[in-house]
């Protein structure tokens, strides 16, 4: 019997970005992103089908360019960062195009499918093996518990209940 032989894949954060978006007041989209994430991956192929992805995200480091809202995101209105300062993703099978996996936000986790563009490897100025991805995908944030909701007075919802994510990953090889 033959035993695949496991590759660790760190991140590399000045090539990453945690990033979505959302619908406010339903006539322009607002983006944001994580500063402080980490992620990692093991795979035994080459194509990284059925690799195993892990990611965490601290729910302080959210940022949308504007303070009080990026406030109002961390308060029990939202994420409550205070009870839950991260936000948890595990991969569960990885067939080269999606991406299904367990997501955590508020201590809630639900399985989500994302869109995998595997852009290759390839060795850097300095020796490093590389990866990229291009990750997309929408999650329904009440399924997670972020239930705050307000309406216009000319009856648009101020917050959509869909997020769009956006994630860009680079990795490097483990020796």
């Amino acid at each position: 019997m033959e035993t695949a032989i496991q590759t660790k894949w760190n991140l590399d954060t000045a090539h990453s970005e945690i990033g979505f978006k959302v619908k406010h007041m339903m006539i322009s989209t607002v983006t944001g992103h994580f500063e402080n994430f980490n992620a990692s991956v093991v795979t035994g192929t080459d194509d990284f089908k059925n690799a195993d992805f892990d990611f965490v995200a601290s729910v302080e480091s959210i940022r949308t360019k504007n303070t009080d809202r990026d406030n109002h995101l961390k308060s029990d209105d939202f994420f409550n960062a205070e009870a839950y300062p991260q936000m948890t993703f595990k991969s569960i099978s990885f067939d080269g195009d999606t991406m299904i996996g367990d997501l955590t936000i508020r201590d809630v986790t639900k399985a989500i499918e994302l869109d995998v563009d595997f852009n290759g490897v390839a060795i850097d100025p300095y020796g490093q093996t590389k990866a990229g991805f291009e990750i997309t995908g929408t999650i329904n944030r009440k399924d997670f518990g972020l239930f705050w909701s307000a309406v216009t007075e000319a009856g648009n919802v101020v917050v959509s209940d869909t997020i769009r994510l956006s994630i860009a990953l680079q990795f490097t090889k483990q020796s």
